[in-house]
């Protein structure tokens, strides 16, 4: 396959370094700074999957030089806040045959997306392994909770075609899957992200210590709960029947695997970087003002985080 990796951040390392390796023709496209470093050095994993290298075919540091226009498939690995602007410009570079994966957190990177580019052509994962960026072009895998989950919320792509790209990038390293129910899955992350990650930027303590404090504790509960009032309105069912069932596994399972983590939202804070507060928690909002469900906790997180940022802004 002929695959374009747009963002070389953690994830987009992961990607390209990977499916290069598995034979696969593999283009790049980051900032000049970071691209400048991976042509040079090539892009590097380590962690949980072992150790990996490779230089890729190209990269780029903007999609105007690029002369490729014949991708079989895009993977969009940018911050959600990126994710229209973005398209705008791989729309040019797209013919009716390129497919665009989006690896990104959040809600509405699809639709976003779709303002650009026929949905038919969409395909949204959720992505739950995690990855740290060590330096430009090198990236820790850290820790997987479940598959890769790759699928088309408008059912508009063939499960054949899905379940095929789900085995090239099982083969290449990366366990995936297809499902035509992708939204639960993107939803069970939007949930965890909502509550976990947020919070841990404004406290700055790990998700162990948020789950560990009743003053906490009770914040991701109302959360949680709010979120579960939006899905009901919406008519967006999650892989957990109600608010109770996921608290369970959120409180049993999911954080006891990953209690040292410190969220990624406060990295950004730190260096002066926006947030994804919008396609998280502030999105839950928005989707409560829509549909007249109340949702006062994630507004109040979402008005600390943007209050955080601004206080900690790059000049």
């Amino acid at each position: 396959m002929k695959i374009l990796v747009f963002g070389l951040g953690a994830l987009g390392t992961v990607y390209s370094c990977l499916l290069k390796k598995a034979g696969h023709e593999v283009i790049g496209i980051d900032h000049k700074s970071v691209a400048a470093d991976i042509i040079r050095q090539g892009v590097r994993i380590n962690g949980i999957w072992g150790e990996h290298e490779a230089h890729l075919d190209m990269v780029y540091s903007q999609v105007e030089q690029m002369q490729e226009r014949d991708f079989d498939l895009i993977i969009l690995s940018v911050k959600a806040y990126e994710t229209n602007e973005v398209a705008i410009q791989l729309h040019k570079i797209m013919s009716g045959q390129t497919f665009l994966m989006l690896a990104q957190n959040g809600y509405g990177n699809f639709e976003a997306a779709a303002r650009s580019i026929p949905q038919e052509q969409i395909i949204l994962a959720r992505v739950i392994f995690g990855a740290e960026t060590l330096s430009a072009g090198s990236s820790k895998v850290t820790v997987i909770a479940d598959d890769v989950i790759l699928g088309s919320p408008p059912k508009s792509i063939s499960m054949e075609f899905l379940h095929s790209l789900a085995e090239l990038f099982s083969q290449a390293g990366i366990p995936t899957r297809a499902s035509d129910e992708v939204m639960k899955y993107v939803w069970g992350k939007i949930i965890y992200n909502s509550a976990l990650n947020p919070l841990g930027a404004i406290l700055e303590v790990n998700y162990g210590r948020l789950a560990e404090m009743e003053s906490s504790r009770c914040l991701m509960n109302g959360m949680i709960e709010e979120i579960f009032s939006v899905l009901g309105a919406i008519g967006q069912q999650s892989i957990w029947p109600d608010a109770n069932s996921y608290m369970n596994a959120f409180y049993q399972q999911m954080i006891p695997s990953t209690a040292g983590h410190h969220a990624s939202m406060l990295q950004d804070i730190q260096r002066g970087r926006k947030t994804e507060i919008d396609a998280l928690n502030g999105a839950v909002v928005e989707l409560g003002k829509k549909y007249g469900i109340p949702t006062p906790v994630n507004a109040v997180i979402s008005s600390l985080i943007k209050a955080k940022e601004t206080m900690f802004a790059k000049a």
